[in-house]
Parts: C-alpha cells; structure tokens; sequence
C-alpha cells in the first residue's frame, strides 16, 4: 500500500490521474492514497458490479463533506444505505423514470429552446453552455412544480450550474458553489414549508408534492432542509445536461459530417449520439463508497473503512469494451445492446435497486432532443478557444462553445 498522498496528483491530472496510474502499474486496480486514507481505483464491468454490491461498498460516510457541501447536499439520497437508500430512492424512481414524464419534460425543454433560440439571432452571439443551462433550468424547474418568472431563471441557471462546477475545486469556484446551495436550499425550504402549511399550492404529483408528502422509511416525514437538498438533486443534475450540450456543440464543430444526420430527427440516431457524448466526453471523473469489512477484489486485499473508487472516465475509454475509445463514432450505439455496467457516465447497474442515477433516461431524452434542435440551427463559428483540459473538473469547453445564431433551420 503507497504511503505517499496522491491527491495534489489527483487534482493535477484530473481525469487522467487513475487511467495513467494503471497504465503505469500495469494492472486494472490500482492501490492508492487519498486524503491519508488508503484508496483502491478500479475500471471495468466487474469492477462496477463489485463497487454496486450493498455488501462490499457503502455509500454512507464516504462522500467527502466538500461534495455534500456543493454538489449533492446533505442528508442526500446519496448518503443512505441499505432500507434507508431504498425507500428514498423510490421516490426518485417514480418521478424521474416514468416514460410520460420524461416525455413531458423533453417537451417543455424543446419548447423553451425554439423560444430562446428567436432570441439568439437577435445578438451578435451566444455563449451556448450559458444558454443551453438557462433553457433547461427553466423547464425543469416549471415541470417539477417550482414556480419561477422569466427574470429570475437566468440566477437560477447559474445558481445550479454553479453547484456542479465547484464540487471538484478549490477557491472562487468552490465559494461559489457553497453560496449558491445555501441560497437554494433556503429558497426550496420556504416552498415545502408553504406546500405543506398550504400556503402554496403546487400540480398533484409534480416533484414539489412528491417530495414534500414523502416519508422515509421511519415513517417519519423529510425535514423541510433535507426536502429542498432532494429537490435540488432533481433540478441541478437536469440543469448540468448543460455540460453535455457544450460538449454536443463541440462534437459538431469537430465531426460536422455528423451534423446533417443528427438534424435530421431519426430517434436511434439521436439516441446513439447522445450515448456517445456522454461516452466521449468527461463529466464525473469517478465514483466510490468505503469497505464495510476486509474485502478483495482483483487480488488486491482492501481494509475495512478503505475508499473504493470506480473510474467512469476511464472505463468510458476502455479499448477493450468499445475499441478505438477515442474516435468519436455514434454508430457505436445504433447495433449493440449497452450492459447495466459497461457505459457508466451515470453509474452502473439498475438505478431502481442501487445508486445508479434514476435521471438517467431524462438526460439521454433531453441531450438527445436538444442536439437535433442545435444542429438544425443556422449558425457560424467564430474564433475561439475549444481546448478541453482534463486536469478541470468537471471539464468543459473553454470558451463554452460560441456561436452566432442566424436562426432556426
């Protein structure tokens, strides 16, 4: 076990940091330390499914207070376990993955685009992640019942973009991301606290009624904090399609071949391009939970309480599970079948039963959707910088991808 720190090495590498520390071992897991624990950094199918399994990884204590702080909150879904875990879950399950939902929210979204994308022709240019998160957050704030003007969505988009941007980070950034839960979490609060007190009243059965009528599994209603931490964990991950978007505007400007397919509607196609940016392109570097007990993986023997991490960014680019990982290629996904572990940019596993992210489905709809609508756009590609450093998490685009809208195909 190394008895040196990694985590400047992590911070430095960002999302090369596991991938080159198993080229350089030769072996698929690799043992490690990270903030003077011992860490264990694995890729692969059964790695995912180890990692998945109740009984050698939990979930409980292992996600760093700088994490909760910014990115999920806390006395969040991804902080429970076992029975705790489940009937929480359920809860996102049945708002996130129910097919007339999902199809109601790509709807509004697509909506929200046409409307913002008359506007865009109006200015010398656009900055597309900026756009693309207004338009999201908006619409996925409306469809779970959270009432927001037109003035107030463009602080919003930024508030939950903010959250996403600063978790990995230290700094500006992180401040940033800390000041924007906080003012949230206190806005989302007040809003349960009037839904229940009925004060406020929000659509039967949106996120908003959903979430302040749950009970956990004591029975116990959520406390009006954690309620607005769950409603966050739906609208700020819905928001961060952004990053996806940036990146569906990036593969277009590298790959333009590609640009007349996508426009042109087809749903496998679309579908196979939004599995492929997500494959493609780096978002969340890794995963990981803690060993409940002494367990062994890959022959490596882990201690109890050690970190486990699984490597998305890398599995996405494993050469054995998809071949020349780094061409970007859409067809890819138009004639096989994807495994529950093998494409893990949400996770692996069934997001009903496990930690898989239940939004899963919406982000492919919504990435899918919004990509037919962006390659249809009449646009031009003024000089900038689209570099995409890996050592930024989560990465993006460096100019965020600008463009000078003519209008709507």
């Amino acid at each position: 076990m190394p008895r040196l720190e990694n985590g400047l090495k992590m911070l430095a590498k960002g999302y090369a940091w596991l991938p080159d520390e198993r080229r350089r071992t030769g072996r698929r897991t690799v043992a490690t330390r990270l903030g003077g624990m011992p860490a264990y950094g694995t890729e692969g199918p059964e790695a995912a499914r180890f990692l998945y399994d109740e009984d050698h990884v939990r979930r409980s204590h292992a996600i760093p207070e700088p994490v909760q702080g910014t990115l999920f909150g806390k006395g969040a879904v991804h902080t429970l376990d076992g029975e705790m875990h489940r009937v929480r879950k359920a809860m996102f399950v049945a708002l996130l993955m129910r097919e007339d939902g999902i199809a109601s929210l790509a709807k509004q979204a697509t909506t929200a685009w046409d409307a913002a994308a008359d506007e865009w022709a109006c200015r010398p240019e656009i900055v597309l992640f900026d756009e693309a998160g207004q338009v999201i957050a908006g619409a996925v704030a409306r469809w779970a019942g959270v009432a927001v003007h037109d003035h107030e969505i463009p602080g919003l988009a930024r508030d939950l973009l903010a959250m996403v941007d600063g978790f990995a980070s230290g700094g500006v950034r992180h401040v940033r991301a800390r000041r924007a839960r906080g003012r949230r979490e206190r806005w989302l609060s007040q809003l349960v606290r009037d839904v229940r007190s009925g004060v406020t009243a929000v659509p039967q059965g949106s996120a908003v009624d959903v979430v302040a009528r749950h009970r956990d599994a004591g029975g116990e209603q959520l406390d009006s904090h954690v309620a607005a931490v769950e409603l966050i964990n739906i609208i700020r991950p819905t928001t961060a399609v952004a990053w996806f978007l940036a990146f569906s505007g990036h593969a277009l400007i590298r790959w333009p071949q590609h640009r007349e397919r996508l426009a042109d509607g087809d749903p496998a196609f679309t579908e196979a391009w939004a599995h492929e940016i997500r494959r493609f392109y780096p978002f969340a570097p890794f995963i990981g939970g803690r060993a409940p007990h002494e367990v062994t993986f890959d022959g490596e023997r882990i201690p109890e309480n050690a970190m486990i991490l699984l490597d998305l960014y890398g599995q996405n680019h494993d050469p054995e599970l998809w071949g020349d990982p780094y061409a970007f290629r859409p067809e890819r996904f138009l004639d096989r079948p994807i495994g529950e572990f093998e494409l893990v940019p949400h996770g692996g596993g069934d997001p009903r039963t496990n930690h898989r992210c239940p939004g899963e489905q919406i982000t492919v709809a919504l990435l899918a959707a919004l990509s037919g609508k962006l390659a249809r756009l009449d646009y031009e590609v003024p000089e900038q910088d689209l570099t995409i450093a890996l050592h930024r998490i989560p990465a993006k685009p460096a100019s965020g991808v600008v463009l000078t809208v003519r209008g709507a195909a």
